[in-house]
């Protein structure tokens, strides 16, 4: 059966950029002509308002006759008249952003293909500085948006970079341009492998961003600190118990880790990060003499201290914590995901499983380094 580029006489590149154009060209065009119906009470409403409403730390922002306005008490926003949006994510924006992802991460396959990278591993451990750049760079915006700073290294409108969810357009932009950039200078010579530049960018950007958080935890700007045995527990526990996790797999089940080799081991490896942070920030904060606990960021962490406390009686709790069973959680799926990664898929498309990978790393040592650095730094 024929596919839909073939029917139409296109290449998939070519029609996947006709269907950005048209997507574009639909959201812009009926926000000049339906301005009231398309820009606010949709693109304003589901997307652009709780970005401005975070920024301006309002309860949330209130779009009419073409001008936003920003109200500090729940119940002016209850009583204002639609559209209003409040800070987070709406099940429409979240769909949104999901089709996003997905336009998006098409895109980079064919822009992978296009400059004829991506196939190798030293693709992924160029990439690997970036990840934890974007985790660090999430902890700035933390800082900056903690309640009570009055000195925030951001203001309105710059602050929208850093702000859910355009700080992961910010992140990207900036290792797309790494990445062409570090192509371009090997194509001209410059350079004898793309490779070294990509990973130098990435650790410049990543120096930057936690020279930046190091100065505000010692000079206590924006209200963060420092906790350097916090640092220290979390990237030895998540050290420790990535090896133990790796000896095991090696030594009952090497078939786990045939396909991927040691780019297994640093996906669980950064997934341990995640599980880790999160059993310290939320339960050993205090024992560890770095101030209070932390509380949960993400729906599935609180999910599982939910349970946890609702399961375990308080005798136990009080030794435990509540946080330890996402470690498990975390370990295990990060096990089952690299045992997918066989080598009949790297032979037949080693650009899909490197770039699934660096996916799969992110979604684990993105929040997962946040969590480490939100602890290290009490923001």
């Amino acid at each position: 059966m024929a596919t839909v580029a073939e029917r139409m006489g296109l290449d998939s590149e070519r029609l996947w950029g006709l269907g950005v154009v048209a997507i574009l060209v639909a959201l812009v065009g009926g926000s000049l002509a339906f301005p009231r119906v398309v820009y606010d009470g949709f693109i304003w409403h589901y997307f652009w308002g709780p970005v401005q409403a975070d920024a301006n730390s309002a309860v949330c922002a209130v779009r009419a006759n073409g001008v936003t306005q920003y109200l500090d008490t729940a119940s002016a926003c209850a009583a204002a008249a639609e559209p209003v949006a409040y800070p987070g994510y709406t099940l429409v924006s979240e769909v949104g952003y999901m089709v996003t992802l997905v336009i998006a991460l098409s895109g980079v396959v064919f822009l992978l293909r296009r400059l004829d990278i991506g196939e190798s591993p030293r693709f992924f451990y160029a990439l690997f500085p970036f990840m934890l750049f974007g985790g660090a760079f999430r902890v700035v915006e933390d800082a900056n948006d903690s309640p009570g700073v009055a000195d925030a290294l951001i203001s309105y409108p710059l602050n929208t970079l850093v702000i859910s969810p355009v700080i992961y357009v910010t992140v990207f932009a900036i290792t797309l341009v790494a990445v062409v950039g570090s192509v371009l200078a090997e194509r001209r010579g410059l350079v004898d492998d793309y490779v070294k530049p990509l990973f130098g960018a990435g650790l410049a950007v990543l120096a930057v961003t936690l020279g930046y958080l190091l100065w505000a935890g010692l000079t206590g700007a924006q209200g963060a600190t420092f906790y350097p045995q916090v640092l220290a527990v979390i990237l030895v526990g998540a050290t420790l118990t990535a090896a133990a996790t790796w000896w095991l797999v090696e030594r009952f089940a090497p078939e786990v880790n045939e396909g991927t080799g040691y780019i297994g081991l640093v996906v669980i490896w950064g997934h341990a990060v995640d599980g880790v942070a999160n059993v310290i920030g939320l339960d050993w904060m205090v024992a560890l003499g770095a101030g209070n606990n932390l509380v949960p960021k993400h729906p599935v962490n609180q999910a599982v201290v939910d349970f946890t406390a609702s399961t375990l009686p308080e005798s136990v709790l009080a030794v435990t914590g509540d946080a330890w069973p996402f470690l498990l959680v975390k370990l295990v799926a990060a096990t089952a995901v690299v045992w997918v990664f066989d080598e009949q898929i790297f032979e037949d498309s080693p650009r899909y499983a490197i770039l699934l990978l660096i996916a799969v790393l992110a979604v684990g040592l993105g929040p997962g380094s946040r969590d480490m650095l939100r602890a290290t730094f009490g923001v």
